[in-house]
């Protein structure tokens, strides 16, 4: 199992590659025709199939299908957008080796149809669908009927996961795609477009990702499981670093609770919360493991943090907007601990956020939602392409690895590296789940995990937690679900 995203000139040069090993490309067609075939053979018990071809390699792809579904003992029609004498290359070769007619593509053929093929358009569209591929896509959506896309639907770009210029868009319940996933199968609104991913090995060399060296990857296991920091047999508390979270004043003291209790457990060995004199009483009263530190203003938390076993800290949740948290982020980004900053450490410097940038250091990671993403990026997201392309700009900026919350959660570092988080449930939008990530993120960094590992684990695991505890989620929950969350990551890894 590996974890990188190409996109579609990756995919490009990936088969160029492959044609470069002695592989041919009618090969590389026949094969991916196949995967699409097995898919609906497998997964949807359908006997009038309707199989809608583009003209080029896309289109290609769906005569093979067709011919094997057919083969197979299907009732199959086909219909081309265009003209069967424009075909050229291997679609035309592909057409040639189907034995049934070929119709003129209308909204109305896929009428009746129990599963459609949508091998219309791939991942390289660029432009918006027009005049009867549009009308096809409205219609399908309208009626429902099951759809397998090939590649993408029809209508999505690879690359940014949304169609161009808003257009329309057909959606699958499945799609199938080759070699490896690509932006669009995981950013939204894409991933809700693909239905079912399923990538398809057709005969390209894996030694094409040595050559391309992708830097996107899909979050999860394969891209950090070796580097995951279980304790030795013979480790201690103290081996396995001391996390603070920075609470915020008396009325407000709950999301750095929150945040702690993730921390420890995440791993962290000892995790404690910096309090305010007027929060140690009701910080102290509401935590057994977690200890209280208390500190005064700026000064105290540098103080504090003079302290080189404090190795971690996480600040912003509840903290509150304006120059007093500045100074605390200040104070922090001063030691050597790692530090992850969220929420009110962000807004803190809405209005400068260059002053920000001067003061970030390595190890750090700021955690922004996408309304605090604006705050200290502005515009970033507008004039990007897609969420990737914003987040690797704004961690480009920072100088600090960058992690835009959402249904589908980008983080970046500083050159570039970049992984998508597919595994977050909507039922992590609620109160107090950002609270918690901050806090999983710092006992990531207790335990001396780098920066962009720990970001991409601790929302890895945020997001497992979340779906182990389902509807009616808050989050409180979240914290108690992460010791089956790492057992099973452990049984999955082959830990003992």
């Amino acid at each position: 199992m590996t974890a990188e995203i190409l996109t579609v000139a990756e995919c490009y040069a990936a088969d160029r590659h492959a044609a470069a090993c002695g592989v041919q490309s009618l090969e590389l067609m026949e094969n991916a025709g196949r995967a699409v075939a097995d898919c609906a053979t497998d997964r949807f018990p359908s006997r009038r199939i309707r199989v809608l071809c583009g003209p080029g390699n896309n289109g290609g792809d769906g005569f093979v299908a067709a011919r094997l579904l057919s083969e197979r003992g299907n009732e199959v029609r086909l219909a081309l957008l265009g003209e069967r004498h424009s075909l050229r290359g291997d679609a035309a070769s592909m057409a040639a080796r189907w034995q049934g007619s070929i119709e003129l593509l209308s909204a109305e053929f896929v009428s009746g149809a129990e599963l459609v093929v949508d091998a219309l358009f791939g991942a390289g569209l660029s432009r918006p669908l027009e005049g009867i591929a549009r009308d096809c896509a409205a219609k399908l959506n309208a009626l429902g009927t099951p759809v397998i896309a090939v590649d993408v639907p029809s209508g999505l770009s690879g690359d940014t996961g949304r169609p161009p210029d808003d257009g329309d868009c057909i959606h699958a319940e499945a799609t199938v795609t080759f070699f490896r996933p690509k932006p669009a199968h995981v950013l939204m609104p894409g991933r809700m477009f693909c239905g079912e991913v399923i990538v398809a090995d057709i005969g390209i060399p894996e030694s094409a990702i040595e050559k391309i060296k992708p830097r996107l990857f899909e979050n999860g296991p394969p891209l950090w499981g070796d580097l995951f920091p279980w304790p030795s047999p013979l480790a201690h508390k103290y081996a396995r670093g001391h996390a603070v979270v920075v609470s915020g004043p008396l009325h407000t003291t709950g999301a750095a609770r929150l945040a702690a209790r993730a921390a420890l457990r995440a791993g962290a060995g000892l995790v404690s919360v910096a309090s305010p004199p007027d929060a140690v009483a009701i910080n102290a009263a509401s935590l057994t493991a977690v200890m209280v530190k208390p500190f005064a203003g700026a000064q105290g938390l540098s103080a504090l943090l003079q302290d080189s076993r404090f190795n971690a800290v996480g600040l912003g949740p509840g903290s509150g907007v304006g120059r007093a948290t500045a100074e605390l982020v200040a104070a922090a980004l001063e030691s050597e601990a790692g530090a992850v900053l969220d929420a009110d450490a962000l807004t803190s410097f809405q209005s400068e956020p260059a002053a920000l940038f001067r003061l970030l250091r390595n190890p750090c990671v700021l955690t922004p939602h996408a309304g605090e993403f604006e705050r200290i990026f502005p515009g970033f997201l507008g004039r990007s392409a897609s969420r990737i392309e914003a987040v690797r700009a704004a961690a480009a900026a920072a100088g600090a690895v960058v992690l835009l919350k959402g249904p589908d959660t980008a983080i970046a570092d500083t050159i570039g590296r970049t992984a998508v988080n597919t595994n977050a449930p909507a039922w992590l939008a609620t109160a107090g789940a950002g609270d918690v990530l901050t806090g999983i993120i710092t006992g990531m960094f207790a335990q001396g995990m780098p920066a962009f590992e720990a970001a991409c684990i601790g929302a890895w695991l945020h997001g497992e937690a979340a779906g182990l505890v389902g509807p009616g989620l808050i989050s409180e929950d979240l914290p108690d679900m992460l010791p089956a969350v790492l057992r099973a990551l452990a049984e999955s890894l082959d830990r003992p």
